[in-house]
This record gives C-alpha cells, sequence and structure tokens, in this order.
C-alpha cells in the first residue's frame, strides 16, 4: 500500500545517514562495497557502518515491530535454494563489476551528480523494470488483496512518534552533536560511522525499501497500475533532493579562502569520494549494473535491505549471502 509518511520520513532519515558520512567521514555511503570490505577486508571504516545497520533492528523490534515486512518464505527446497544463490551471486557479481548499487549510484552518486551513477542507475533500474514484468508474466509481483496498491495507508500513533523520535535525534546528531562534540580524530570518525549505519538502517526500515514486496510493486506501474505502490518515488523527493542540496552547498574539495587548501570533511583528514569518470567505464561497469538489475527485479532487494532481511529471514539470508559472496570473489 501506498505509504507517504512511512516512506517520506524514512527517506529524510536515509539522507542523514548517507549525507552525513559524507559530510563528516568525507565518504561515500555505498552499501554493495561497504559490505564486501566487511567480508573481505574488514576495517574501522566499514565495519562499524555495517554493525550500525544490523543494530537497527533492535530499535525496530523493541518499538516499532510493525515496521517489519512480511517477507515471503524462506528457501524450502533444494530448487528454491539455487534459484537464491542465484540471485545472490547476481547481487555480489553485478553491485561489484556495477562499482555501487541503489544507495552508492541512485542515492548518493545522483546527488553528486556522478554521470557514472546516472548511467548505472537508469541501467539497472530499466533492467529491474522489465525483469519483474516479464519474469513469470509479472507473478512475482505480490497485489494488495481487494485495494488498490496506490490507496494510501497512514502510520498509527505508536508509529508516528517512533519515526519522528528517530528523525530528531537523527538531526540533532548530525547537525549539532557531531559538529560541536567530535572531534577529527579515527576514533570519533568510527563513532560516528557506527551511528550513520543505525540511521540509514532505519530509514529502509521506515522507508519500506527493506520491503521487498514493496519494491516490486513499485515497478508494477508498467503492467499492471492496480498493484503499483508509488511510495518509493518519495526517496527522489525526500532522499536524493536534500542530499543533492547538502552537496551543492558543501561543495566536498573545494578551497578555502585562507590558504587554498581543501575543506576537510568534519571527522575526517581528507575526501575519500569515487574519481572515476565516464571514460573509465568498460563491458564489466554495464553488465554489472544489468546484472545487479535482474536481481533487483527478481528479489526486490539490494544488499542494504539483503542484511536487514536476513536478520528476519537467517536461512534466506545464509544462503543469499553466500551467493553474494561468491559473486564478489568472480
Amino acid at each position: 500500500m501506498f505509504t507517504p509518511v512511512h516512506t517520506s520520513l524514512g527517506a529524510l532519515l536515509l539522507f542523514h545517514g548517507s549525507s552525513g558520512l559524507l559530510v563528516h567521514n568525507g565518504a561515500v555511503f555505498g552499501i554493495s562495497s561497504l559490505l564486501s570490505g566487511s567480508i573481505f577486508d574488514p576495517n574501522q571504516d566499514n565495519v562499524p557502518i555495517i554493525a550500525g545497520l544490523i543494530s537497527s533492528v533492535v530499535p525496530i523490534s523493541l518499538l516499532a515491530p510493525s515496521l517489519i515486512p512480511n517477507y515471503p518464505a524462506a528457501p524450502h527446497s533444494l530448487a528454491s535454494a539455487a534459484a537464491t544463490l542465484g540471485v545472490g551471486f547476481l547481487l555480489g557479481w553485478g553491485t561489484k563489476n556495477g562499482c555501487g548499487c541503489t544507495s552508492g549510484h541512485m542515492l548518493c552518486g545522483l546527488s553528486r551528480l556522478s554521470p557514472r551513477s546516472l548511467i548505472s542507475t537508469a541501467l539497472f533500474f530499466t533492467t529491474a523494470l522489465i525483469t519483474a514484468n516479464v519474469v513469470g508474466g509479472g507473478s512475482r509481483i505480490p497485489s494488495c488483496g481487494d485495494l488498490p496498491c496506490y490507496t494510501a495507508v497512514y502510520p498509527s500513533p505508536a508509529e508516528t512518534a517512533f519515526m519522528a523520535g528517530s528523525l530528531v535525534l537523527s538531526t540533532i546528531l548530525n547537525s549539532i552533536v557531531v559538529p560541536n562534540f567530535l572531534e577529527r580524530k579515527s576514533e570519533h570518525r568510527s563513532i560516528f560511522a557506527y551511528l550513520a549505519g543505525l540511521e540509514f538502517g532505519l530509514g529502509l526500515w521506515i522507508s519500506g525499501m527493506a520491503d521487498s514486496a514493496k519494491v516490486l510493486r513499485f515497478f508494477a506501474i508498467a503492467t499492471d497500475p492496480s498493484r503499483w505502490d508509488p511510495s518509493l518515488a518519495l526517496i527522489i523527493l525526500f532522499g536524493i533532493g536534500p542530499s543533492l542540496i547538502t552537496f551543492l552547498s558543501k561543495q566536498p574539495g573545494q578551497q578555502s579562502e585562507k590558504d587554498d587548501e581543501p575543506i576537510p570533511p568534519t571527522l575526517a583528514e581528507k575526501w575519500r569520494l569515487p574519481t572515476k569518470t565516464v571514460a573509465d567505464i568498460d563491458w564489466r561497469f554495464l553488465a554489472g549494473s544489468i546484472a545487479f538489475g535482474i536481481a533487483w527485479g527478481l528479489q526486490g532487494v539490494c544488499p542494504g535491505p539483503a542484511i536487514l532481511r536476513s536478520l528476519i529471514q537467517p536461512t534466506w539470508g545464509l544462503v543469499t549471502m553466500a551467493g553474494y559472496a561468491l559473486g564478489n570473489l568472480l
């Protein structure tokens, strides 16, 4: 169902997590590279973010369990396990070779006006749209019962209190606490990395990005408007929009008027932004973006939501993450 309030508030939390990591730690919130790094090259920059993302399940479970999606059944046969493993492989191989996913390319890349991210996003979004509507004749896209999926539903008082409280605390943290109470130290950078991961994880739960059925319903506009849930379009407005404004206002790497040196991030000595351009695009980048789009269109999950779903469905997560790791090795 269409969740304008949930998704708008969740998108703002996604903005706080991703833009906070950019402004304060000088890094891009690309979950696929952070997850792969945590598996194959763990360090103080990637592990805290993934730990924060994972820990977001705690406040959700305790204070707003109604925000946890009802996921499809986990693999229960050899055939379903093989299919899930294959999707995980596409997810891993695709995001590795495509150099990103919905967080790194769509949320962070588009807001940084990156031409590479624009090309990748266009490829994986179009591929996912076609895949969701063509494979199985669109049968993978679930309906919403007797009502059209574009019917609006609104949060309960308890959900509203939790979501608003999370957003207020996130705003205070990013705007007041970090600039005034944390210093340019590696340990403080790790502390905020964890908090940014927590903010982002809450944003995924609240916005509906963690709900695979909701994602697939967003793709239904191509064939069956009655199953179309427009919620995720609000992420463009309340997630990418504020991130773009932040990037344009901060202009990471701009020179200081005093000494002609780049103004550093709040907690780091230098910026760690992608340096590749359109000239660096090769067949692997294009094929990887398409492979990720196929995986996204088949199951409605990308790396961040896959991590969260794994916490609720460990069996599904074990098979998917095994495929993801294998895809990253090739």
